[in-house]
């Protein structure tokens, strides 16, 4: 096996081993919608950050990322990601080709600063979850999917369900505002700075979410985000629709509401056409994550590393 720089000449096949091991997933994940090519591959030819596998002139595998960027995951460390579709590698030697091109990858990665690398694996390839796994990733983000069809639970007596007016958008923020404390503590961890108010509504102006809520005895006791696009090309078609942000007040919960709330939008996205339902959330969100997982199916693990960053002082003296 050799490793080279990944060039545009390696697109086109590229292309096709991307496709090959979506559609590995789409058998596992019936949902997933049939794609007739992968996204074009030319911006990671171009930003000189990837490699390819090859064992003679037949092409293994790629591994490609976006350009670093800043503040990955809201911390002080530059990070890499190499998103669903950027890489993929033949089922025969499988972990063997991800260990080689990583190894090969990770050194360019290291080389700009970035030490937080994350990369999205299909949830039901074993053998990369497990590659990466030795490689020193855990399991930070998942996406996942189901039909637009309304969840078997019984009625939710007492409640509300209606998607909410733009007037009603303020509603939500005090919501907003108890899912970031939530997300600050054990074992999220996740330091999610609260707006104001009017960032709130800046936000709402600019992005154009849809709110669908619930309410009990005229108070919002919880809510979902809806907006047409996710964290993956799958959430970006023109039939889904995703969950991008969900809180229930404590008192409200293990009650069915959530599920009636979730079937109030599903009801109303699925007259306007949209068949599919994807969210996106992490993994050490204990209760959330048993939630989604119980209505949804994963078809995204998105798999993190953190390099100890004293490492980038060798490097620098190796230049």
């Amino acid at each position: 096996m050799r490793i080279v720089d990944f060039s545009r000449d390696h697109v086109a096949e590229a292309a096709l081993l991307a496709l090959a091991m979506y559609e590995e997933e789409r058998r596992c994940v019936p949902t997933l919608p049939p794609v007739g090519a992968m996204p074009d591959l030319a911006y990671f030819a171009d930003n000189g950050m990837g490699v390819a596998a090859f064992n003679d002139e037949v092409m293994l595998g790629f591994m490609c990322c976006y350009k670093p960027y800043k503040n990955a995951f809201g911390s002080s460390a530059k990070g890499i990601f190499s998103p669903m579709g950027a890489h993929a590698a033949v089922l025969s030697n499988r972990a063997r080709i991800y260990a080689a091109m990583y190894e090969a990858a990770a050194e360019k990665w290291v080389r700009t600063g970035a030490i937080s690398h994350c990369v999205s694996l299909y949830a039901h390839d074993k053998v990369a979850n497990e590659q990466f796994f030795r490689y020193g990733f855990g399991l930070r983000c998942v996406d996942a999917i189901r039909p637009m069809e309304l969840i078997d639970c019984a009625p939710c007596q007492g409640y509300e369900f209606m998607e909410l007016t733009p007037n009603e958008y303020m509603l939500v923020y005090p919501l907003n505002l108890m899912l970031n404390e939530y997300q600050r503590s054990s074992p999220y961890f996740m330091n999610s700075k609260p707006g104001t108010p009017e960032s709130f509504m800046e936000y709402c102006n600019k992005k154009r979410p849809r709110f669908f809520g619930a309410k009990h005895e005229n108070e919002l006791c919880a809510y979902l985000q809806i907006t047409d696009t996710g964290e993956t090309f799958i959430s970006e078609q023109p039939d889904c629709s995703n969950i991008t942000g969900a809180f229930c007040l404590p008192q409200h919960r293990g009650k069915g509401m959530y599920q009636n709330l979730i079937n109030a939008a599903i009801t109303k996205l699925k007259d306007e056409g949209f068949t599919k339902l994807g969210v996106d959330f992490e993994s050490f969100n204990p209760s959330g994550a048993a939630f989604w997982l119980k209505h949804f199916t994963a078809y995204v693990h998105g798999v993190v590393r953190r390099i100890d960053e004293n490492i980038l002082d060798v490097f620098m003296e190796n230049e």
